[in-house]
């Protein structure tokens, strides 16, 4: 998940926005083929991504170092093993760098609806009325590779180390052992992917804004505020009884939320904390929060990473059949476009929870602190 901030209020965008929408659509590949402005990467290539990650694509002209200042780990999870992908993974992920995914992976234009806390909203170079742009894309088909490549050697795993589980889908094996340390490798190379994928698109946002607004890249201010991965086991230091210990720390579902003066936090954010992007649903709203020292404590620094779902996507589909889904939104002042219907009604906004309420919840319990909602203009979904 990424969120970029702009120098742009909503009247800048005014009679815009249909136009940024299908540029916006049009400039970034989309979908499950995603045959539009796809890179065609050499092999060698591809392993300077899975290696390096959004440097890469910094390196090759996509934008700044700026942008992996504020980016997780500057954007590249040291410990990646190329050759641990299979040639089927790799063969799906060539292809596929600089697009977004199907189902709730989206590009979205927002604007600062509300500001909850005014100084770390300030600090964070966010004010109400702002445009700004949410990105939520991943490792794609390569990924998903990894994933499916990795459940075969994990339930040979789990017969192997005689480890019990109540279901097949929760096979593993010891972190210390070959085929935990070959997943461990093969996962910070999606994830390095991921990283530069989100990248590109980032640069195809700046490009798109400074053609259909006519203005010059620079002019426009659009900066990263935060990149981070989601669904991902990652090596921390966290205190337990009282003695820090090095843990492998498995977010799904969850989004990491370190505490302010953590030092594996940006310099800029060190003194803040962490922040904390929570997306809605296409229909409503997402949030910006601040991660916090109780919740450093109490919940190995993690927070909530979306709504959640309120209907199975077979159920989405059942509500939404003969709606006119694209209408409804533009109705509620919402530009929207994607690769196929079936992906919007599987993601109409009464599918998942008001993640308003969600958010109140996290807030309330000092995990993390509520800082911003923004609200959609226009969405690109896969």
């Amino acid at each position: 998940m990424r969120l970029l901030r702009s120098g742009l209020s909503r009247t800048d965008v005014e009679g815009q926005m249909r136009n940024l929408v299908e540029s916006l659509f049009r400039n970034i590949p989309s979908g499950v083929g995603s045959h539009r402005r796809v890179l065609k990467l050499s092999k060698a290539e591809l392993q300077q991504v899975l290696q390096r990650g959004a440097a890469w694509a910094v390196d090759n002209g996509y934008g700044t170092a700026r942008d992996l200042e504020h980016t997780e780990e500057h954007g590249c999870l040291q410990g990646a093993e190329p050759d641990r992908l299979s040639d089927r993974a790799l063969e799906r992920g060539r292809p596929q760098l600089g697009s977004i995914g199907s189902g709730n992976h989206f590009v979205e234009v927002d604007y600062v609806a509300e500001v909850y806390d005014e100084a770390v909203a300030q600090a964070l170079g966010l004010f109400r009325d702002q445009i700004v742009v949410s990105i939520h894309t991943g490792s794609r088909g390569l990924g998903y590779q990894v994933c499916d490549d990795a459940i075969k050697d994990m339930q040979q795993a789990t017969a192997k180390y005689g480890i019990k589980i109540p279901d097949r889908q929760l096979c593993c094996a010891p972190l210390t052992s070959p085929e935990a340390q070959g997943y461990i490798g093969a996962m910070y190379s999606a994830a390095n992917f991921a990283f530069a994928n989100r990248q590109l698109i980032t640069h195809w946002v700046r490009e798109t804004f400074a053609q259909v607004l006519q203005r010059s890249p620079e002019a426009l201010r659009f900066d990263v505020v935060y990149d981070v991965c989601h669904n991902i086991g990652k090596f921390e230091t966290h205190t337990v009884n009282g003695v820090p210990r090095r843990l492998c720390v498995h977010r799904k579902g969850a989004t990491r939320a370190l505490a302010p003066g953590h030092p594996q936090l940006p310099l800029a954010w060190r003194y803040l904390g962490q922040p904390v992007l929570v997306p809605g649903d296409m229909g409503r709203y997402s949030y910006v929060l601040i991660g916090t020292a109780q919740g450093g404590s109490e919940t190995f620094a993690s927070s909530c990473h979306g709504a959640g779902r309120m209907m199975s996507r077979s159920q989405a589909k059942k509500s939404a059949r003969g709606r006119p889904i694209v209408r409804e939104l533009e109705d509620a002042g919402i530009f929207v476009r994607s690769a196929g219907r079936a992906t919007l009604m599987e993601e109409i906004p009464e599918a998942y929870k008001d993640v308003s309420q969600v958010v109140d919840v996290v807030h309330g319990a000092g995990i993390s602190r509520n800082v911003a909602q923004i609200r959609p203009l226009g969405v690109i979904k896969g």
